[in-house]
């Protein structure tokens, strides 16, 4: 290597501070970020940076073309935020009301620092480098539509690569990564179930088909999928989050609405789950007399990480940071992540950076209010994207 990856990452380390401060005070959410959008593009024009939009101007794609024919690598960062009233009390703080809570405003940051190096280097490597840069990861997800609209193609992308900031995993202390050879993260689907009765005054039941009572049923015989019938070395999880019914302490209702969330890392599990959630609800519906209305959505897969890239991408990472800093995460969370669409696709890693800083004298988890980043630790994601990279297109 001609150069010396991080030092040349510590030396624009104040610009991807403070392009990480400057989106931190735009929030956006879901599929609509035009702000975030048109900052970012501005950056990769500045850079000299071919790029186009997906998703109707929310999604950019970046392309930076190496000497020569070879692989293609894309890089990948997510952008939006959280319907979240920012409680940092940080000089560059959120004043709408929406706050990026779970770190995408630093992902773009470092993805931006990145293709910096990258680009004013692109004459070290041959083939090309995608620089993604995707809304809704929060809700309803971009990736999928992302890769609809051709992201993936033209140039074919060969492997993928993102990260997440913060601390996702309790068990990867700050200032090291977290990587995973295999499942990392699980599937995220919800479910929204309408049970339908029969209203009626609350002192003459017997004229009622009482949807409370058979939500209440539906509720405990949902929980046995899960402690009764997968395996308890196969991780699930079946949470109602929600349950809306009822107008009056005298009144039984016509119909009581429940939400909830369905979470697995293998696919055979979830459609198991699925299958199973249908059965038990119509079984305890009919015995009660009444009806039912459900809609299982199927949202972000299981994120499955390749053995193989991510054994290259340690590898990397050594030349980088210490043996020491690069832990292994053993068992997947049960949090949702759709950078697993693009992981379905194309072999790839998803790694965790751990950087967690005090705000008020305490730790804040991700999606608090509360929540704030190190950013003395941004160049080693920079970095680490940059490494691999290198090492990927050699």
């Amino acid at each position: 290597m001609m150069f010396d990856i991080k030092k040349e990452v510590q030396r624009i380390e104040n610009d991807i501070i403070s392009w990480r401060r400057d989106l931190h005070q735009i929030p956006e959410l879901g599929l609509e970020l035009p702000k975030t959008s048109r900052y970012i593009i501005d950056r990769l024009d500045e850079m000299g940076i071919e790029n186009k939009t997906l998703v109707n101007g929310n999604a950019i794609v970046g392309l930076i073309k190496g000497n020569g024919e070879g692989r293609t690598i894309a890089i990948r960062a997510d952008t939006d935020a959280l319907p979240i009233k920012e409680e940092t009390g940080l000089p560059f703080a959120s004043t709408s009301g929406r706050m990026h809570a779970c770190g995408h405003d630093s992902h773009a940051a470092m993805l931006l620092g990145a293709a910096k190096i990258l680009n004013d280097n692109r004459d070290k490597f041959k083939g090309n480098v995608k620089l993604f840069f995707q809304p809704g990861e929060e809700y309803p997800g971009g990736a999928k539509p992302m890769i609809e609209e051709g992201a993936l193609e033209n140039p074919k992308v060969d492997a993928v690569i993102g990260l997440h900031a913060g601390r996702l995993s309790q068990d990867i202390p700050n200032g090291k990564i977290g990587v995973s050879y295999g499942k990392m993260m699980a599937s995220m689907d919800r479910i929204l179930i309408k049970i339908i009765g029969k209203g009626n005054h609350g002192a003459y039941p017997q004229g009622a088909i009482d949807p409370i009572v058979i939500s209440a049923e539906v509720i405990t015989a949902l929980q046995n999928i899960v402690s009764r019938e997968i395996a308890a070395v196969d991780p699930a999880v079946l949470s109602i989050c929600r349950v809306t019914g009822g107008y009056n302490q005298n009144i039984i209702p016509d119909e009581v609405e429940l939400e909830g969330t369905v979470r697995t890392v293998d696919n055979e599990t979830r459609h198991k789950i699925a299958r199973r959630i249908e059965e038990i609800i119509r079984g305890v519906v009919s015995a009660h007399r009444g009806d039912y209305e459900l809609q299982y959505d199927y949202k972000y897969p299981p994120l499955i990480n390749n053995h193989d890239f991510t054994t290259r991408f340690v590898e990397s990472a050594k030349k980088i940071i210490p043996e020491e800093d690069i832990m292994e995460i053993t068992l997947p969370l049960m949090g949702g992540e759709d950078m697993a669409y693009f992981l379905e696709k194309v072999p790839g890693t998803f790694f965790y950076l751990s950087n967690l800083n005090k705000v008020d004298g305490e730790y804040y988890g991700h999606h608090s209010p509360k929540f704030d980043l190190d950013e003395g630790e941004f160049w080693k994601g920079t970095s680490l994207f940059v490494q691999t990279v290198f090492d990927f297109l050699k």
